[in-house]
């Protein structure tokens, strides 16, 4: 399957976009925190061969996206450019499927362009209150006690390394290889403080304060996709994470998939097959 590399100017600066497909339905892939577009390489095919234009992100400061120093990267920020890179590949009502952090971009996008987005798959998503999730929390504290060289060309691999091992279900699916292939774009003496600056940006919605956002204005299919947890407890605990979503979603019709697979998994690393067959029987 042939991908265009396409770079999409959106004022603060320029999003890495990888497309597949072209002339059907457009489903958009949002990574989450620590991740990009790479992660969507085994769904995207699959997706884009069921005749699906497949749209896949590096959000702003991710992957081969910009990092301008200057630029907002709180979460309504990512939403709004987003929203621009949309508007300049002339795509009308997409699709927009959510890992995590990508989730709340994708309810952002959904619940201030309600006509943009027909249907959202939310992948392991962090609640808005919750952000920055304890994924990024687990970094933060990790900076915090480690002594990292300004001039390690890995300064990045502590921190990122415990996170991506710990977001699969089996560490051999996560090998040295795959996460050297995620710390690329922080190879670097500035790799880490720039991680650490996209973990403190991803804890906010708006720039300007921890606002929680509105998202009353959400509607349409959404399906909520969640791991349990060790039983006895995930019955319960599934259920309870549906419920605080169809409060947060009260105008949706939200659709729960849950997995038994632990909560928190890179579910496109972990289980790309089931994934790709899941949005594929949602969307048919």
């Amino acid at each position: 399957m042939y991908t265009e590399h396409l770079r999409i100017p959106v004022d603060a600066g320029a999003l890495h976009i990888e497309r597949q497909g072209r002339g059907g339905p457009a489903i958009v892939l949002l990574h989450g925190f620590g991740t990009c577009a790479f992660l969507w390489r085994a769904v995207a095919p699959v997706l884009a061969s069921a005749g699906f234009t497949v749209v896949s992100v590096d959000l702003l400061g991710f992957g081969e996206s910009d990092r301008p120093v200057d630029a907002a990267y709180a979460l309504s920020a990512q939403a709004d450019y987003l929203e621009r890179a949309l508007t300049a590949l002339r795509l009308g009502d997409v699709s927009v499927v959510g890992q995590d952090m990508g989730a709340v971009v994708a309810l952002l996008l959904a619940a201030q362009s309600p006509h943009r987005v027909r249907r959202l798959a939310l992948l392991e998503p962090i609640a808005p209150d919750a952000l920055p999730g304890p994924a990024v929390r687990s970094l933060q504290r990790s900076s915090a006690l480690s002594a990292l060289s300004a001039n390690s060309l890995f300064g990045a691999r502590p921190l990122l390394e415990p996170l991506l091992s710990a977001a699969v279900s089996n560490r051999e699916l996560m090998p040295e290889l795959l996460v050297m292939r995620y710390l690329a774009p922080w190879i670097g003496s500035n790799g880490a403080a720039e991680l650490l600056q996209l973990a403190s940006a991803s804890s906010l919605v708006h720039d300007n304060e921890r606002s929680e956002a509105d998202l009353s204005a959400v509607t349409g299919d959404v399906l909520l996709w969640c791991g349990g947890d060790t039983p006895p407890r995930s019955s319960d605990e599934a259920v309870a994470r549906t419920s605080a979503w169809r409060q947060l979603l009260p105008a949706a019709r939200l659709r729960p998939l849950v997995t038994s697979r632990p909560p928190g998994m890179l579910v496109a690393e972990d289980s790309p097959a089931e994934l790709a067959a899941a949005l594929l029987a949602w969307h048919a």
